[in-house]
């Protein structure tokens, strides 16, 4: 890196450290130091400038902490002005923010560098100070000489590409200090306060105010999702404002902050839903109960069995063949316990810790590069090129999951809404409810099921049965399901057993256990089924590329303890497959209720469509006024 470069950084490290973001801009670099000596990037030569961008935010997300909220809203800002730059050169087209219309000699080339200033001065301003911040100014300010950029040309005036990609950065930052993200104070909103206690986590007492409102943890030794240490034992809510941020196709949030209402989840103690809330906490239970691979079941994993889910349903009905070939998917048998292991996992916040907005860019990545040179937009028309093909498909994909962490999110906030954690061992402590007759009834404990869910008894506890470790807490609730007891994740297998129900913990790490915000509704759900839909319209096919996706996880490639045996190979039809894959992930991870994810899908759904159709406005100039 050049030394005006290292001088850059220092600069505007120095100016936002001292709360002088804005002014950056206007008082540093001489905007005509372009590298004498630069070749294009050799590494990745067939990727796109906008493909290059989306990866370099991809790889800021997973060294920042693990905000959805935060890293839907940067991707789609970037991605965004990505295409504001690209429309400039465009005799139709219409930007989002900025439109304006030049003409160039070279017009890929000017496009190359509108949009990389652009981006760049996003990015730079948006992950400064971020967890992680030293490695991603750097990759950001590699990129740019990678690219023969220089990021000390600063100037936004006159028609250069350079000009013109600063300004459309400036515009972007500027609109982001009002959209309602409380960026400026850290994202954070001063005005929410939990209704229910702290649960200790290591503690087996439960007090709740409310058992259907939402319940921070305190965790010691807490860490963020991606295993980063967090700077304090108890969780705060993560983004309750973030109904009121400004979304893309998103109606106003209006005063309640709920864009899109999805309706009351199950209420425990409501005469109408106490069953359905008992039914589902019982159904996390039992998922939890089948993360034992020593049990030997073995299923199908395949489309053939798995897949073409009713939408609000968990009804699947599988694929009798390969909708794109017309040949039979193959059976993929694998062990029940390490597929719900891998799935929960694969899906808890992406592959390499991008959040599920950034997981979805991969996802959509991987399918831009299966597809080829076969690039026709909504499968139609002739092909179009790389740049393209990517501009459009990230303006479109990251609208879309930023709308659904503004309507997810609303929803959060506005219902407030239980864990399973929280659930569970309230209920537990309660007692049981199925016998008014028997020992331990209370109105709001849970439902006892044979072998999953039952009253531990002095004939439980004698020797040789299966309570016999639990000996002592006679007349308490017992459960069976993942114990979570591991001293060595990397060599130990907690597995399932009979254990109080007041110490159930989900499949996460202990040091994180369960996200830092309301349950209802499920943002994987949300954002997976809304980028699922602008997948299916961006490419003109609701199917992978030859019918069939795939993601493995190797063989002893598990983070939360080890395993699997073999490769897990997870197989998807649809982009709805995947994306209702996604959301049935969070109940084999223990963090959500069916309620939150089949609210989420459907939420998704709509949002995604509403997305696609608003983007195509903008491609094709009927957009009208800029946003």
């Amino acid at each position: 890196m050049g030394s005006s470069s290292n001088r850059w950084r220092l600069a505007i490290g120095a100016l936002v450290l001292a709360g002088m973001a804005v002014a950056a801009f206007a008082f540093i670099g001489d905007g005509d130091s372009t590298p004498t000596a630069c070749a294009p990037p050799t590494e990745h030569s067939e990727w796109s400038v906008a493909r290059r961008w989306n990866e370099a935010t991809l790889n800021a997300i997973r060294r920042d902490t693990p905000a959805p909220t935060v890293h839907a809203r940067n991707l789609f800002h970037a991605s965004a002005a990505m295409w504001d730059a690209w429309a400039a050169y465009h005799p139709n087209a219409t930007g989002y923010l900025v439109t304006e219309a030049h003409e160039a000699d070279d017009v890929e080339a000017a496009r190359h560098e509108a949009m990389s200033y652009a981006a760049f001065r996003i990015l730079e301003s948006r992950y400064l100070l971020s967890v992680g911040a030293e490695g991603t100014i750097t990759e950001l300010v590699e990129l740019m000489e990678t690219l023969c950029y220089s990021p000390d040309n600063i100037s936004a005036d006159g028609s250069s590409p350079a000009a013109l990609g600063n300004r459309i950065g400036a515009r972007y930052i500027e609109a982001g200090l009002s959209d309602g993200s409380n960026e400026a104070d850290g994202y954070v909103d001063p005005d929410y306060a939990p209704v229910n206690p702290p649960l200790v986590v290591e503690n087996r007492e439960t007090q709740m105010v409310d058992p259907n409102r939402w319940q921070p943890l305190r965790i010691e030794g807490m860490t963020l999702q991606n295993d980063v240490p967090a700077d304090t034992e108890l969780q705060e809510f993560i983004g309750p404002h973030w109904g009121r941020v400004t979304g893309f196709a998103l109606p106003g949030a209006g005063p309640e902050g709920l864009p899109l209402d999805p309706g009351d989840p199950p209420y425990l103690g409501n005469p109408v839903s106490d069953r359905a809330f008992k039914e589902s906490v019982i159904e996390v239970i039992r998922y939890s109960s089948l993360l034992d691979p020593a049990d030997g079941v073995e299923i199908d994993i395949s489309p053939a069995a798995m897949g073409a889910t009713t939408l609000g349903t968990y009804e699947q009905s599988g694929y009798t063949a390969n909708p794109v070939t017309g040949e039979p998917y193959r059976p993929n048998i694998v062990n029940r316990a390490d597929f719900g292991r891998a799935v929960a996992e694969f899906w808890a916040d992406g592959p390499q810790s991008e959040t599920p907005p950034g997981h979805w860019n991969t996802l959509a990545n991987v399918v831009s590069d299966r597809i080829g040179s076969d690039r026709r937009i909504e499968g139609a028309g002739d092909p179009v090129d790389q740049l393209e093909w990517d501009v459009k498909l990230y303006f479109a994909l990251n609208g879309a999951t930023h709308d659904a962490a503004i309507a997810a999110w609303g929803a959060k906030a506005h219902y407030d809404y239980a864990r399973p954690i929280s659930m569970i061992r309230y209920m537990g402590e309660l007692g049981q409810s199925a016998d008014p007759d028997a020992p331990g009834y209370h109105e709001r404990g849970l439902p006892l099921v044979p072998d999953l869910v039952e009253v531990i008894t002095s004939a439980t506890t004698s020797a040789g049965e299966r309570h016999a470790h639990l000996a002592g807490h006679e007349g308490r609730i017992a459960i069976r399901s993942w114990t979570g007891a591991l001293v060595d994740p990397e060599t130990e297998v907690a597995g399932v057993d009979w254990i109080l129900a007041t110490d159930w913990v989900p499949y996460q790490r202990p040091s994180f256990v369960t996200p830092a915000f309301a349950g209802y509704v499920s943002g994987h759900s949300t954002f997976s089924r809304a980028a699922a839909e602008v997948l299916t319209g961006f490419t003109g096919s609701p199917y992978f590329p030859g019918g069939l996706g795939e993601w493995t996880t190797p063989a002893d490639g598990l983070e939360f303890e080890a395993g699997p045996a073999t490769d897990i190979t997870l197989q998807w039809s649809r982009y709805a497959d995947a994306a209702d894959q996604a959301g049935i992930s969070r109940l084999y991870g223990g963090i959500h209720v069916r309620a939150d994810d089949l609210a989420g899908r459907t939420m998704g759904a709509a949002i995604g469509d509403d997305a696609w159709a608003k983007a195509q406005t903008f491609f094709d100039g009927s957009a009208g006024d800029p946003a």
